[in-house]
């Protein structure tokens, strides 16, 4: 999938929210002398964004709205540097709307009381316009500053964008959540960000850079195009004053030090490292899990990523042998959603010590590959008649459902010598269970249920 990178210039007199402050009008004071790269590569249209299709494509939601004129209130969510702020920037160019930005992390009710104020103004004044109220990490507001907009946004005094990083339907009140649709925006993609790079090289703002460097520079970038214009305008001056023409890798390490870790997300480093801590976990080893899981983090690997992989260890290395292990990798997954970095790493950490310690199982992994290869070469063997669906009297009059014994009103819930394989199919045993965890006595109860059907069958 391609991604949309929205963090490019804009059209002159375009409301932003300054650094320093709370909140912004809906002027701009023309460019400075010593413009922030960012700043200099951002759209002035939808025409300059790449990417993002899944919402700005032809018949795409928000393309719609731009292209209808009608604004909607909406929920940006999406990591940083993917460009929540400047869709809602480009929303207020489209719709001539009055552009208010407000800091969840600097503003509070006077900010929204402000906004009230002057979006009232522009409504009922000479020039009669709408007003875009954009508040960016909008989770971070508490309840009471979340339910100040209800009303005005009920009333349609102005449009509601907030902007977040973290899960709304945590974050945000559900009231304020049920008048605004919510928009997810991916990272973007590596073709995006090496067009990026293009663009900064076209206007002189950086020199040229060989091919490792750059597949280096994208990778820490990490889909946050902010981060990656940031780090160029770093290395330009630095390139400056060392005159050179050309980025090698070995430089580029050397400047940025601390900042590029020794490691290569999608490159071999990442999957060796993933695959040291996978099989750290597997092998019952919870000092060097942490150890692989610590390094992962400290070297840049999106915790969401790591969140997902520990949700598979569960289930493949240690399955029904514990199955807390699952329940527990997944409250670790939304307990990082919760609090986020560093926070939530904690709880990440706390899955992988346990994940360690746990009894260890692959029977389920290896019993669901076993039936997929089955049924891939086997035929499509017919239900038979008696485990059928019957809703009604003809299927019944046809025999589907015929004879099906009810296991609830069987001795100890079990109808011994059913059968529940397609007529004429030998039954095979995917599932072999192993003689660990709860996995032992899973063992011990199929052996004495194929017991009685054995005895049941003759």
């Amino acid at each position: 999938m391609r991604y949309i990178w929205l963090e490019l210039p804009r059209r002159q007199g375009l409301a932003e929210a300054p650094d320093n402050g709370p909140m912004a009008t809906a002027s701009r004071p023309s460019a400075a002398p010593h413009q922030p790269l960012p700043e200099r590569l951002r759209p002035k249209t939808l025409g300059e964004v790449v990417g993002q299709q899944q919402l700005l494509g032809e018949g795409m939601p928000l393309r719609i709205a731009f292209e209808s004129g009608r604004p909607h209130s909406c929920i940006l969510w999406g990591p940083p540097g993917t460009g929540k702020t400047t869709i809602a920037r480009l929303m207020a160019d489209a719709f001539e709307a009055q552009f208010i930005a407000i800091s969840a992390v600097l503003g509070g009710v006077k900010e929204i009381r402000e906004a009230v104020e002057r979006a009232t103004i522009a409504r009922d004044g000479l020039e009669q316009r709408g007003t875009i109220v954009f508040v960016d990490e909008v989770h971070r507001f508490n309840k009471s500053q979340q339910d100040a907009f209800l009303p005005h946004v009920e009333s349609g005094l102005f449009t509601f964008i907030g902007a977040t990083t973290e899960n709304p339907s945590f974050e945000v009140n559900s009231a304020l959540l049920s008048r605004a649709a919510v928009y997810v925006l991916q990272p973007l993609g590596e073709e995006d960000l090496r067009q990026i790079v293009e663009r900064a090289q076209a206007i002189d703002a950086v020199p040229a850079i060989e091919d490792k460097a750059l597949d280096r520079l994208i990778s820490y970038a990490d889909g946050d195009a902010r981060r990656l214009l940031n780090t160029l305008e770093t290395l330009a001056v630095a390139a400056q004053q060392e005159k050179l023409a050309r980025i090698d890798d070995a430089w580029l390490v050397r400047v940025l030090g601390e900042r590029m870790r020794r490691y290569d997300k999608g490159g071999d480093q990442f999957y060796d490292s993933i695959s040291a801590l996978h099989k750290s976990v597997r092998g019952s080893d919870p000092d060097a899990a942490l150890y692989w899981l610590v390094r992962m983090l400290d070297g840049g690997a999106e915790p969401r990523y790591m969140a997902r992989r520990l949700v598979r260890m569960a289930s493949e290395d240690i399955g029904l042998a514990d199955p807390r292990a699952l329940r527990l990798a997944l409250d670790a997954a939304e307990v990082y959603e919760r609090l986020g970095s560093p926070e939530g790493e904690l709880a990440l950490a706390e899955c992988v010590v346990y994940l360690a310690v746990a009894p260890k199982s692959n029977a389920v992994y290896t019993a669901y590959n076993q039936a997929r290869a089955f049924v891939k070469q086997d035929g499509t063997r017919p239900v038979p008649m008696h485990l059928r669906n019957a809703p009604t009297k003809l299927m019944k009059s046809l025999d589907y459902g015929k004879n099906y014994r009810y296991a609830h009103d069987e001795d100890e819930g079990f109808a011994a010598g059913e059968r529940y394989f397609p007529d004429g199919m030998d039954e095979p045993h995917f599932y072999r269970p192993v003689a660990r965890g709860l996995e032992l006595k899973i063992g011990e109860k199929l052996a004495a249920l194929r017991e009685k059907n054995r005895q049941q069958r003759g």
